[in-house]
């Protein structure tokens, strides 16, 4: 594994640089989705490595943590993955509600209106973030939730 996170980065990196990947030079780590409704996770970056794992939910947020040529190195919201084709991802930005009957706002502040509830487990698109709220839509729906509900959105990370 040590080997694998050394490719992560550029060489020469100066501490506190962002790290790059060494094929797309995009930031890692970094969010995408599951393309499709099946992804096999292989335990290295080919076809010759045996399947893992299988992603079973289309549009699932995955944070790709590593690349290899045409893989990528994803791991969902509880650390559990390994290497995908980048074929199978989308760069379409989704996020995960972790946070049980997590409340959609009309506005990003703790007193707005509620305009829904989100289970946990439900899959979202991701629309703007501040600092501490995010939008997400799903079903039909959309709203401002806590960004502390969510996961597939770094705690700092900023969205128009």
């Amino acid at each position: 594994m040590a080997a694998v996170l050394m490719t992560c980065g550029p060489l020469g990196a100066a501490q506190g640089d962002e790290a790059r990947g060494p094929v797309t030079n995009l930031p890692l780590p970094r969010f995408v989705s599951l393309k499709t409704s099946e992804g096999n996770v292989r335990r290295g970056p080919s076809l010759s490595h045996r399947i893992d794992w299988v992603f079973t939910h289309r549009s699932m947020p995955l944070r790709i943590t590593a690349e290899f040529g045409h893989w990528r190195r994803v791991e969902d919201n509880e650390g559990q993955g390994g290497w995908i084709h980048y074929s199978l991802l989308s760069g379409v930005r989704t996020v995960l509600v972790e946070e049980d009957m997590a409340a959609l706002r009309t506005r990003p502040e703790p007193d707005a209106p509620v305009l829904a509830q989100a289970q946990a487990g439900v899959i979202a698109r991701l629309g703007a973030c501040d600092a501490d709220w995010c939008e997400i839509s799903a079903d039909g729906g959309d709203g401002w939730v806590a960004k502390s509900a969510l996961w597939g959105v770094d705690p700092d990370e900023v969205r128009d």
